[in-house]
């Protein structure tokens, strides 16, 4: 049984439901501990908590999970793959990560609005935008190279790149992000 409602519509969505201990229930809604579920579904069925992307409906979304479970790692490994994690907490700093998603595509369409300031026809920035993006993508599949090897594989000592990441994204730009990303965690433990 897989539980998909909005968190904040937890509790009239699932009044009155009881699961089966004979089932295994797969929570996707964020912030939602095991034991508030066991709670409000009064069973000792096994429970999974679970983040699939929106990759999934390609096969490539690796899918986060706690506990690991094998039907449930076996069903999301079909979808992309698993990464099963010890323990909720842990489950939490990924739910938090995955947070950053529609802030990488505002800044995509941040860079081709500034393009489009300076006169390049918007179908022009979008297009270059995905192609410039969509390599770098691709890269990302290179998993012998960490992600700070990978950034310096595109980066000229004292080139345009280095310039933009040390002149924007500086100290503390990157402290900014941190505290964000922390006060979601907080807010999701």
């Amino acid at each position: 049984m897989i539980l998909a409602v909005r968190p904040q519509d937890r509790v009239e969505a699932l009044a009155g439901l009881r699961v089966g201990d004979d089932r295994v229930v797969v929570s996707v809604m964020t912030g939602v501990a095991i034991s508030e579920l066991r709670r409000m579904l009064g069973t000792d069925a096994p429970m999974v908590r679970a983040i699939p992307l929106p990759s999934a409906r390609e096969r490539r979304s690796v899918t986060v999970t706690c506990p690991s479970h094998p039907a449930v790692d076996d069903l999301f490994g079909g979808l992309g793959g698993t990464l099963p994690v010890a323990d909720e907490a842990t489950l939490n700093v990924f739910q938090a990560l995955t947070a950053t998603l529609t802030t990488h595509y505002r800044y995509l369409a941040t860079l081709s609005d500034w393009a489009t300031r300076q006169g390049i026809p918007p179908e022009g920035a979008d297009r270059y935008l995905r192609g410039l993006f969509q390599g770098v993508g691709r890269a990302l599949g290179d998993d012998t190279r960490s992600l700070q090897q990978l950034a310096s594989d595109h980066e000229t000592p004292r080139g345009l790149n280095e310039r933009l990441r040390t002149t924007w994204f500086d100290a503390a730009n990157a402290e900014a992000l941190a505290r964000a990303l922390d006060a979601l965690l907080a807010d999701l433990g």
